[in-house]
């Protein structure tokens, strides 16, 4: 019996034992799983925040699709437009003083200049007569594009000397040699004519549809020496009379855009084009003590003359034949007069009021009248100018005239421009 209960007790002591070993064992494989599953969720997470970053770093470099074609529109328009762009140099014969210097001993025999060596060291120059020579230089430049293979359009203020010469130098560096072949009478515009058909005419946009806020890019030869330099900006303004002082004088400037492209001096006669590549004006001028606002001239007022030019290799253009005054608010209270838009006709130093022998003369317009529509367009927004510009020699217009105080209707038949005016 003894024997019995000691197995007994042995045998439940084993049990016990072998419980205890097996209560551990799972307790450790519960342990080690816990960890392994720990692990994984770890680094499963670890993957996925790494994978979060890594894409939302590509997001970041992701430039929107509206933007990168943005972009790509404005380098295409300059792709485009820019071959037909040139510099223009211009340069002239000028005389050039120069001081010389001689030495009274140089004729002498050696032996003689051996002699005054001791007492002339090092050898006396003394001032002789002033000399004269004739030496080409350049005396300044500009900015000009292609209407045609062989002509430039660029500003009359940049090829005002009729004594200077001029070169066209191409984006490659190509040069030609260039001819005034006209010259607007009344916008700063003018046309140089080359012997190579060398460039593509550019595409011509309409001014008349630009809008505040447009983006418009300027590309011209900056400072005289920067050539296809590009700025981008917005159409500012629309409309803007301004006044214009250089080499030329003053000059008042009708009807023109403004814009923040930076236009800076070299850029004259260049092109301010759209994004699509198209031409829509001519830049002409800057603002002093401004920053970011310059001007150009629409392309639609020089239409006509890029027309004449291509076709008659001269200007033929409408003239109405009156000298006149843009009414502003201002005026018209200060001289009381009945209307406060319009162009009032009035003589001034330069000459009468109305020119002999022109369509105004036959057409009965007076001195003092007041031009307030042309074909029903009102000079409130416009200016006579640029609506007359828009017609050819020969056509008949309907003029609103007002005369002392009353409306009148007016038929003219525009003539041809006198060459000389």
């Amino acid at each position: 019996m003894s024997i019995q209960n000691s197995k007994l007790k042995i045998g439940n002591k084993f049990l016990i034992v072998i419980t205890c070993l097996v209560v551990l064992l799972l307790a450790a494989a519960v342990l080690s799983s816990s960890r392994y599953f720990g692990l994984i969720s770890n680094s499963t997470s670890e993957v996925q925040q790494k994978t979060t970053k890594e894409t939302e770093k590509q997001q970041k470099l992701i430039i929107p699709k509206p933007v990168a074609d943005y972009e790509q529109a404005i380098i295409s328009a300059v792709e485009k437009v820019a071959p037909s762009v040139v510099s223009i140099i211009v340069t002239k014969d000028l005389s050039v003083i120069e001081q010389y210097y001689f030495d009274p001993f140089a004729e002498l025999p050696e032996e003689f200049k051996q002699f005054f060596a001791p007492f002339f060291f090092p050898t006396p120059k003394f001032p002789g007569v002033p000399r004269e020579r004739v030496e080409k230089r350049q005396i300044g430049g500009g900015s000009g594009f292609a209407i045609a293979e062989d002509l430039i359009l660029t500003n009359k203020h940049v090829v005002e000397d009729e004594q200077a010469d001029y070169t066209v130098v191409s984006n490659e560096g190509e040069r030609y040699e260039a001819e005034i072949l006209a010259k607007h009478p009344t916008l700063d515009l003018a046309v140089l004519k080359i012997k190579s058909k060398a460039f593509k005419p550019v595409d011509l946009g309409d001014s008349d549809k630009l809008r505040l806020g447009q983006t418009v890019i300027a590309i011209g030869n900056a400072l005289g020496e920067f050539k296809n330099t590009v700025s981008r900006g917005v159409v500012s303004g629309l409309g803007r009379n301004i006044v214009a002082s250089g080499g030329r004088g003053v000059e008042r400037i009708m009807g023109v855009i403004q814009t923040d492209a930076a236009i800076n001096r070299g850029n004259s006669g260049g092109p301010l084009i759209n994004i699509y590549g198209e031409v829509v004006g001519i830049n002409t001028a800057m603002a002093f003590g401004a920053e970011n606002i310059g001007f150009a001239i629409p392309i639609n007022q020089a239409k006509q003359l890029i027309n004449s030019a291509k076709k008659n290799e001269k200007i033929v253009l409408p003239f109405l034949g009156v000298r006149y005054i843009t009414i502003t608010k201002e005026m018209a209270e200060r001289e009381n007069l009945p209307v406060d838009y319009g162009a009032l006709i009035r003589g001034s130093e330069e000459g009468p009021a109305i020119f002999p022998g022109s369509a105004a003369e036959e057409a009965g317009l007076q001195p003092e009248d007041i031009i307030v529509e042309v074909d029903g367009v009102k000079l409130d927004k416009y200016w006579l100018g640029e609506l007359i510009l828009k017609h050819q020699v020969g056509d008949t217009i309907s003029l609103k005239v007002v005369r002392k105080g009353k409306p009148i209707e007016v038929k003219a038949t525009l003539k041809k421009m006198p060459e000389n005016k």
